[in-house]
């Protein structure tokens, strides 16, 4: 009796390391758009949406309605993170240089933009492995399947939620502002 008493104060024991101990959002590093190290620690307290963009996509569309809300809610504590992705179509073939004057020019964008990555896959960056592991997709795929997937993430770096690409920047944006209030 002593020793199931023993074990179980063990593995409780265990249970509430391993959850102090889990990663979490700002555990990560990344490169920007110009290749620069940045620390998701730098986005503690802010609501994020982080999104696998592309230039040449049915949705590029869409980098319009997040340029709106990052320029409605910037001064709440919101970001968006764009994320260029080339794994669906090569729909995203440029350089980091050439992804950048497109987002600036084409849509006057001024949220945060990273170096061009892989978001599946052996090469996938390791922020996105999290992301997928947090918050999976439909019928709990983990795999992103196509660009414009977003992830929402709290003040406190917990993902909150996943919206697939055809899931629009606007609707979106009643969530944004629960996590903001």
């Amino acid at each position: 009796m002593i020793q199931k008493i023993i074990l179980i104060f063990i593995l409780s024991l265990s249970i509430l390391i391993a959850k102090e101990n889990k990663m979490s959002i700002y555990d990560f590093n990344v490169k920007d758009i110009n290749s620069n190290e940045v620390s998701m620690s730098k986005y503690k307290g802010k609501v994020l949406l982080i999104v696998n963009v592309a230039s040449k996509c049915g949705f590029t569309g869409q980098y319009e309605g997040l340029e709106n809300l990052y320029k409605k809610y910037k001064n709440e504590d919101f970001m968006i993170l764009g994320f260029p992705s080339n794994q669906f179509s090569n729909q995203e073939p440029g350089t980091n240089a050439e992804i950048q004057e497109f987002c600036t020019l084409t849509y006057g964008v001024e949220f945060d933009m990273f170096a061009k990555v892989d978001v599946n896959g052996e090469n996938e960056i390791p922020l996105y492995s999290y992301l997928k592991k947090e918050a999976s997709g439909i019928l709990g795929t983990e795999g992103i399947k196509w660009n414009f997937t977003k992830f929402l993430v709290n003040k406190n770096g917990k993902v909150v939620d996943r919206f697939g690409s055809t899931t629009k920047p606007s609707a979106i944006e009643d969530d944004i502002k629960k996590l903001l209030n």
